[in-house]
């Protein structure tokens, strides 16, 4: 930030001790030492926000570009199954031959199973104990 060397504060103390006087220059020393602090302070402050904001934008780059990509490759999968369903059905469609299909016929009842006086006979339920 600033070059100033040791020569360079000396002069500077020695300039505040005949300006200040011996008195208030331990005061005066105090105060500056408070504001450089505060001043770092807020710097680092300010400094430590900038890297969390780089940090958070940079993960949310990171993190959005798979989805993007997972939602794109998701799509041309579901393009492709429509596609190879829709040559599918084309295919069937093409194969089928142009008239109906029989319906198959119902077998018949034996005849007489279930008419009256046949040689079966009828079911009795076990008594209740």
């Amino acid at each position: 930030m600033f070059d100033v060397g040791f020569f360079e504060l000396l002069v500077i103390g020695v300039v505040a001790l005949v300006v200040l006087g011996p008195e208030r220059l331990p005061r005066a020393a105090r105060m500056a030492g408070l504001w450089v602090r505060k001043a770092r302070a807020q710097w680092y402050s300010v400094k430590a926000e900038f890297e969390r904001e780089l940090a958070a934008e940079d993960m949310r780059r990171s993190i959005g570009d798979p989805a993007k990509a997972l939602q794109d490759e998701v799509g041309a999968v579901g393009r492709e199954l429509k596609q190879s369903l829709d040559e599918t059905a084309r295919a069937a469609e093409a194969e089928a031959p142009a008239t109906p299909p029989a319906t198959p016929a119902t077998p018949a009842a034996p005849a007489g199973a279930d008419a009256p006086g046949t040689d079966t006979p009828p079911r009795q339920e076990p008594p209740a104990p």
